[in-house]
Protein backbone atom coordinates (compact mmCIF):
# COMPACT_ATOMS: atom_id res chain seq x y z
CA UNK A 1 0.00 0.00 0.00
CA UNK A 2 1.13 3.85 -0.53
CA UNK A 3 0.80 6.85 0.94
CA UNK A 4 -0.92 9.03 -1.43
CA UNK A 5 -0.44 12.99 -0.96
CA UNK A 6 -3.20 15.40 -2.16
CA UNK A 7 -1.44 18.50 -2.92
CA UNK A 8 -2.72 21.95 -4.46
CA UNK A 9 -1.02 23.52 -7.10
CA UNK A 10 -0.03 26.85 -6.48
CA UNK A 11 -0.10 28.56 -10.38
CA UNK A 12 -2.77 30.99 -11.40
CA UNK A 13 -5.02 29.79 -14.42
CA UNK A 14 -7.45 32.49 -14.30
CA UNK A 15 -5.42 34.51 -16.85
CA UNK A 16 -5.49 33.11 -20.77
CA UNK A 17 -2.62 31.88 -22.32
CA UNK A 18 -1.37 31.79 -25.99
CA UNK A 19 -2.91 28.99 -28.45
CA UNK A 20 0.41 27.85 -29.00
CA UNK A 21 1.71 27.82 -25.57
CA UNK A 22 4.13 25.38 -25.63
CA UNK A 23 6.99 26.63 -27.40
CA UNK A 24 5.48 28.50 -30.28
CA UNK A 25 4.88 24.72 -31.11
CA UNK A 26 1.60 23.86 -33.47
CA UNK A 27 2.10 19.75 -32.69
CA UNK A 28 3.46 20.29 -28.65
CA UNK A 29 0.48 22.54 -28.29
CA UNK A 30 -2.35 20.52 -29.74
CA UNK A 31 -1.29 17.36 -28.24
CA UNK A 32 -1.00 18.30 -24.58
CA UNK A 33 -4.18 20.20 -25.46
CA UNK A 34 -6.01 16.70 -26.41
CA UNK A 35 -4.80 15.15 -23.70
CA UNK A 36 -6.01 18.04 -21.21
CA UNK A 37 -9.23 17.72 -22.69
CA UNK A 38 -9.71 14.07 -22.28
CA UNK A 39 -8.82 14.52 -18.84
CA UNK A 40 -11.94 15.87 -16.48
CA UNK A 41 -14.29 12.69 -17.97
CA UNK A 42 -11.55 10.73 -17.75
CA UNK A 43 -10.36 11.61 -14.16
CA UNK A 44 -13.96 11.29 -12.72
CA UNK A 45 -14.45 7.70 -13.94
CA UNK A 46 -10.92 6.82 -12.48
CA UNK A 47 -12.19 7.89 -9.51
CA UNK A 48 -15.66 6.36 -9.50
CA UNK A 49 -14.44 3.03 -10.55
CA UNK A 50 -11.61 3.15 -7.44
CA UNK A 51 -14.28 4.62 -5.38
CA UNK A 52 -16.57 1.27 -6.01
CA UNK A 53 -14.35 -1.10 -6.20
CA UNK A 54 -13.26 -0.22 -2.79
CA UNK A 55 -16.76 -0.33 -1.13
CA UNK A 56 -17.49 -3.82 -3.07
CA UNK A 57 -14.64 -5.62 -0.78
CA UNK A 58 -15.19 -7.33 2.42
CA UNK A 59 -14.16 -5.01 5.49
CA UNK A 60 -11.05 -7.25 5.82
CA UNK A 61 -10.07 -6.48 2.34
CA UNK A 62 -11.11 -2.83 2.75
CA UNK A 63 -9.40 -1.64 5.35
CA UNK A 64 -5.46 -1.80 3.73
CA UNK A 65 -6.56 -0.08 1.03
CA UNK A 66 -8.92 2.74 2.44
CA UNK A 67 -6.24 5.15 2.73
CA UNK A 68 -4.26 4.83 -0.30
CA UNK A 69 -7.37 5.01 -2.25
CA UNK A 70 -8.31 8.31 -0.69
CA UNK A 71 -5.09 9.69 -1.50
CA UNK A 72 -6.01 8.48 -4.95
CA UNK A 73 -9.26 10.08 -4.75
CA UNK A 74 -7.74 13.25 -3.77
CA UNK A 75 -5.15 13.38 -6.22
CA UNK A 76 -7.15 12.47 -9.36
CA UNK A 77 -9.94 15.18 -8.55
CA UNK A 78 -7.44 17.91 -8.22
CA UNK A 79 -6.17 17.43 -11.75
CA UNK A 80 -10.05 17.13 -12.77
CA UNK A 81 -10.16 20.27 -11.14
CA UNK A 82 -7.41 22.05 -12.25
CA UNK A 83 -7.46 20.67 -16.04
CA UNK A 84 -11.23 22.02 -16.62
CA UNK A 85 -9.91 25.34 -15.76
CA UNK A 86 -7.04 25.01 -18.48
CA UNK A 87 -9.65 23.19 -20.89
CA UNK A 88 -11.80 26.15 -20.02
CA UNK A 89 -9.02 28.73 -21.74
CA UNK A 90 -9.05 25.70 -24.56
CA UNK A 91 -12.71 26.46 -25.06
CA UNK A 92 -12.98 30.37 -25.18
CA UNK A 93 -9.99 30.26 -28.12
CA UNK A 94 -12.56 28.27 -30.02
CA UNK A 95 -11.60 24.72 -29.67
CA UNK A 96 -14.28 22.16 -29.29
CA UNK A 97 -13.54 19.29 -27.04
CA UNK A 98 -15.07 16.17 -29.33
CA UNK A 99 -13.16 13.97 -26.84
CA UNK A 100 -14.91 14.49 -23.85
CA UNK A 101 -18.51 14.33 -25.66
CA UNK A 102 -17.23 10.62 -26.98
CA UNK A 103 -15.97 9.72 -23.75
CA UNK A 104 -19.03 10.42 -22.24
CA UNK A 105 -21.35 8.92 -24.23
CA UNK A 106 -18.81 5.28 -24.21
CA UNK A 107 -19.32 5.62 -20.92
CA UNK A 108 -23.17 5.91 -20.83
CA UNK A 109 -22.97 2.84 -23.37
CA UNK A 110 -20.55 0.61 -21.05
CA UNK A 111 -22.56 1.42 -17.52
CA UNK A 112 -23.87 -1.60 -16.96
CA UNK A 113 -20.39 -3.95 -17.60
CA UNK A 114 -19.29 -5.54 -14.35
CA UNK A 115 -17.27 -3.59 -12.09
CA UNK A 116 -13.87 -5.35 -12.80
CA UNK A 117 -14.04 -4.28 -16.12
CA UNK A 118 -14.09 -0.24 -15.43
CA UNK A 119 -11.50 -1.00 -13.09
CA UNK A 120 -9.24 -2.91 -15.81
CA UNK A 121 -9.94 -0.04 -18.05
CA UNK A 122 -8.94 2.36 -15.21
CA UNK A 123 -5.83 0.48 -14.79
CA UNK A 124 -4.98 0.30 -17.97
CA UNK A 125 -5.74 4.02 -18.71
CA UNK A 126 -3.39 4.65 -15.83
CA UNK A 127 -0.77 2.23 -17.06
CA UNK A 128 -0.76 5.08 -20.30
CA UNK A 129 -0.31 7.90 -18.33
CA UNK A 130 2.31 6.40 -15.95
CA UNK A 131 4.45 5.66 -18.83
CA UNK A 132 3.66 9.39 -20.27
CA UNK A 133 3.85 10.77 -16.88
CA UNK A 134 7.86 9.15 -16.57
CA UNK A 135 9.17 10.01 -20.19
CA UNK A 136 7.70 14.02 -19.62
CA UNK A 137 9.64 14.12 -16.38
CA UNK A 138 12.59 12.33 -18.46
CA UNK A 139 12.12 14.77 -21.59
CA UNK A 140 11.87 18.57 -20.44
CA UNK A 141 12.24 19.85 -23.73
CA UNK A 142 8.74 18.47 -24.70
CA UNK A 143 7.70 21.64 -22.94
CA UNK A 144 10.76 23.77 -24.01
CA UNK A 145 9.76 27.17 -24.21
CA UNK A 146 6.62 26.85 -22.57
CA UNK A 147 5.01 29.30 -20.36
CA UNK A 148 6.56 28.69 -16.93
CA UNK A 149 3.05 28.17 -14.73
CA UNK A 150 2.03 25.27 -17.94
CA UNK A 151 5.05 23.52 -17.44
CA UNK A 152 4.75 23.29 -14.00
CA UNK A 153 1.36 22.19 -14.09
CA UNK A 154 2.28 19.20 -16.50
CA UNK A 155 5.17 18.34 -15.24
CA UNK A 156 3.25 18.46 -11.30
CA UNK A 157 0.50 15.98 -13.03
CA UNK A 158 3.32 13.59 -14.14
CA UNK A 159 4.74 13.75 -10.71
CA UNK A 160 1.47 12.20 -9.67
CA UNK A 161 0.49 10.24 -11.74
CA UNK A 162 4.08 8.08 -11.67
CA UNK A 163 3.08 8.06 -7.90
CA UNK A 164 -0.02 6.40 -7.64
CA UNK A 165 0.58 4.15 -10.89
CA UNK A 166 -0.56 1.37 -8.24
CA UNK A 167 -3.97 2.18 -7.50
CA UNK A 168 -6.37 0.92 -9.69
CA UNK A 169 -4.26 -1.99 -10.75
CA UNK A 170 -3.92 -3.43 -7.26
CA UNK A 171 -7.75 -2.72 -6.71
CA UNK A 172 -8.60 -4.54 -9.87
CA UNK A 173 -6.57 -7.38 -8.15
CA UNK A 174 -8.28 -7.28 -4.87
CA UNK A 175 -11.91 -7.53 -6.94
CA UNK A 176 -10.97 -10.96 -8.10
CA UNK A 177 -9.75 -9.49 -11.81
CA UNK A 178 -8.05 -11.90 -14.10
CA UNK A 179 -5.05 -11.88 -16.31
CA UNK A 180 -6.64 -12.71 -19.67
CA UNK A 181 -9.37 -9.14 -19.00
CA UNK A 182 -7.23 -7.12 -17.98
CA UNK A 183 -5.67 -7.91 -21.29
CA UNK A 184 -8.98 -7.52 -23.57
CA UNK A 185 -9.34 -4.84 -21.57
CA UNK A 186 -5.72 -2.71 -22.59
CA UNK A 187 -5.88 -3.81 -25.90
CA UNK A 188 -9.27 -2.24 -26.31
CA UNK A 189 -8.33 0.98 -24.37
CA UNK A 190 -4.80 1.00 -26.27
CA UNK A 191 -7.17 1.34 -29.46
CA UNK A 192 -9.43 3.93 -27.86
CA UNK A 193 -7.05 6.03 -26.07
CA UNK A 194 -4.75 7.24 -28.84
CA UNK A 195 -7.38 6.88 -31.52
CA UNK A 196 -9.16 9.48 -29.95
CA UNK A 197 -6.34 11.60 -28.82
CA UNK A 198 -5.43 11.34 -32.07
CA UNK A 199 -8.78 13.10 -33.69
CA UNK A 200 -8.78 15.37 -31.07
CA UNK A 201 -5.05 16.39 -31.40
CA UNK A 202 -5.99 16.41 -35.71
CA UNK A 203 -8.81 18.93 -34.42
CA UNK A 204 -7.32 21.37 -32.48
CA UNK A 205 -4.67 21.35 -34.94
CA UNK A 206 -7.51 22.21 -37.47
CA UNK A 207 -8.52 24.85 -35.97
CA UNK A 208 -5.29 26.21 -35.55
CA UNK A 209 -4.50 26.51 -39.43
CA UNK A 210 -1.58 23.99 -38.69
CA UNK A 211 -2.90 20.83 -40.05
CA UNK A 212 -1.21 20.81 -43.28
CA UNK A 213 1.81 22.46 -42.83
CA UNK A 214 5.54 20.35 -42.66
CA UNK A 215 6.48 21.82 -39.00
CA UNK A 216 3.76 20.34 -37.76
CA UNK A 217 4.28 16.71 -38.90
CA UNK A 218 8.25 17.31 -38.10
CA UNK A 219 7.14 18.60 -34.61
CA UNK A 220 5.08 15.16 -34.32
CA UNK A 221 7.45 13.28 -35.51
CA UNK A 222 10.49 14.11 -33.11
CA UNK A 223 7.53 14.23 -29.61
CA UNK A 224 6.21 10.76 -30.89
CA UNK A 225 8.29 8.50 -33.20
CA UNK A 226 12.35 9.71 -32.41
CA UNK A 227 14.40 6.81 -31.48
CA UNK A 228 13.17 7.99 -27.87
CA UNK A 229 9.51 9.92 -28.63
CA UNK A 230 6.76 9.50 -26.02
CA UNK A 231 5.10 6.63 -28.29
CA UNK A 232 8.36 4.78 -29.81
CA UNK A 233 10.45 5.19 -26.37
CA UNK A 234 7.79 3.61 -24.72
CA UNK A 235 7.20 0.56 -26.50
CA UNK A 236 9.08 -2.00 -23.88
CA UNK A 237 7.22 -0.43 -20.88
CA UNK A 238 3.75 -0.68 -22.92
CA UNK A 239 4.67 -4.45 -23.56
CA UNK A 240 5.48 -5.29 -20.16
CA UNK A 241 1.66 -4.51 -18.93
CA UNK A 242 0.49 -7.87 -21.33
CA UNK A 243 2.95 -9.84 -19.02
CA UNK A 244 1.30 -12.13 -16.20
CA UNK A 245 3.58 -11.34 -13.75
CA UNK A 246 3.51 -7.81 -14.68
CA UNK A 247 2.99 -4.75 -11.80
CA UNK A 248 3.62 -1.40 -12.35
CA UNK A 249 5.69 -1.30 -9.12
CA UNK A 250 8.07 -2.67 -11.46
CA UNK A 251 8.45 0.49 -13.19
CA UNK A 252 11.09 2.94 -11.89
CA UNK A 253 9.63 5.71 -10.06
CA UNK A 254 12.27 7.88 -9.12
CA UNK A 255 11.85 10.80 -11.28
CA UNK A 256 8.61 11.60 -9.73
CA UNK A 257 10.30 11.36 -6.43
CA UNK A 258 12.69 13.40 -7.51
CA UNK A 259 10.25 16.34 -9.09
CA UNK A 260 8.26 16.07 -6.09
CA UNK A 261 11.37 16.93 -3.16
CA UNK A 262 12.95 19.46 -6.07
CA UNK A 263 9.31 21.49 -6.65
CA UNK A 264 7.96 21.37 -2.99
CA UNK A 265 7.43 25.30 -3.61
CA UNK A 266 4.96 25.07 -6.56
CA UNK A 267 2.48 23.50 -4.52
CA UNK A 268 1.32 22.75 -0.56
CA UNK A 269 0.09 19.81 0.89
CA UNK A 270 -3.47 19.59 1.21
CA UNK A 271 -3.32 16.50 3.47
CA UNK A 272 -2.38 12.80 3.82
CA UNK A 273 -4.78 10.07 2.96
CA UNK A 274 -7.18 9.35 5.38
CA UNK A 275 -9.18 6.54 5.22
CA UNK A 276 -11.91 6.54 1.85
CA UNK A 277 -15.81 7.03 3.42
Amino acid sequence: MSDLVVRRLLIDLSTPFAVRWNGGDAFRSAFFNALSMSFPVGEQYFIDSVRTGLKSLPEEKRTPFAAEVQGFIGQEATHRRIHGLFNEHLIAQGLSNEIERRGLRRLKVNAHRDLRIHLAATAATEHFTALFADWMLRHPEALAGAEPRLQTLWLWHSAEESEHRCTAFDMYQACGGNHVWRLRVFRYITITFLSDVTRQTLRNLWQDRALFKMSTWRSAWRLLFSKDGMLRGNYAQWRDYTREDFHPSQHDASRSQQWLRDNAAQFSVVGAASPAA
